[in-house]
């Protein structure tokens, strides 16, 4: 860095979100353009999970209790899939036929988060399970996804097998819920500023530019 050059502000972002919400995937999407439109800032990204059916057995049906049945949903994934266009997100509704439990995946985003590849990892989870109709709670999936962003395919594999960050992934949930945090995304800006939902890139600057004011 030049020494006339200005340090980069620096803002940690926690990211609360699920792997198996279309709405997270949207919403994440839409935060790295935010930031890309950024580059002054310096931002450290911390991923929280949040589980939205943590009793949910795998293979139930993902929509079979939504209030508005089928008509409902086919509007919905319609909305999802054109806006999803504009971020590059390539929804493929028709491909989903179970919501997997996602504790595993929030795992490997753990372990992924001590190797710096966290980013990548949650990427590519949600692009397997809402583009390419892959399983992201079988393990092996799971370590081809790890392998693809430079982790240790065999070493994930072994990870998965036991119980770490179990617990911790539990205790995150509980903790956003303590929090009030109901829904997904929710985008916790500096400790101190949140804000729920897939929100377009210019709302998520504006909060930015409030917290990088009172930061000052």
């Amino acid at each position: 860095m030049n020494a006339l050059t200005p340090p980069r502000a620096r803002l940690a972002i926690e990211v609360v979100f699920d792997l198996v919400c279309p709405w997270c995937f949207l919403g994440t999407r839409r935060l790295r353009r935010a930031l890309r439109a950024r580059p002054e800032l310096a931002v450290e990204l911390v991923w929280r999970p949040f589980l939205l059916n943590p009793e949910q057995p795998a293979g139930r049906d993902p929509f079979a209790r939504r209030p508005g049945g089928a008509d409902r949903t086919r509007r919905l994934h319609a909305t999802l899939t054109e806006m999803g266009r504009a971020e590059g997100v390539p929804f493929r509704f028709d491909l989903i036929h179970r919501t997997p439990p996602s504790l595993d995946a929030h795992r490997l985003v753990r372990l992924a988060a001590r190797r710096g590849a966290a980013e990548e990892v949650v990427d590519r989870l949600f692009l397997a399970h809402f583009a390419e109709e892959a399983d992201i709670a079988d393990h092996a999936t799971l370590a081809g996804i790890a392998a693809l962003a430079g982790l240790d395919r065999a070493g994930t594999r072994r990870f998965l097998s036991g119980d770490a960050e179990v617990e911790a992934v539990g205790a995150e949930n509980l903790r956003a819920h303590r929090l009030g945090i109901n829904g997904v995304p929710c985008f916790v800006i500096a400790g101190r500023h949140a804000i729920a939902g897939a929100q377009e890139p210019e709302v998520l600057q504006r909060l930015l530019d409030v917290a990088l004011v009172e930061a000052a």
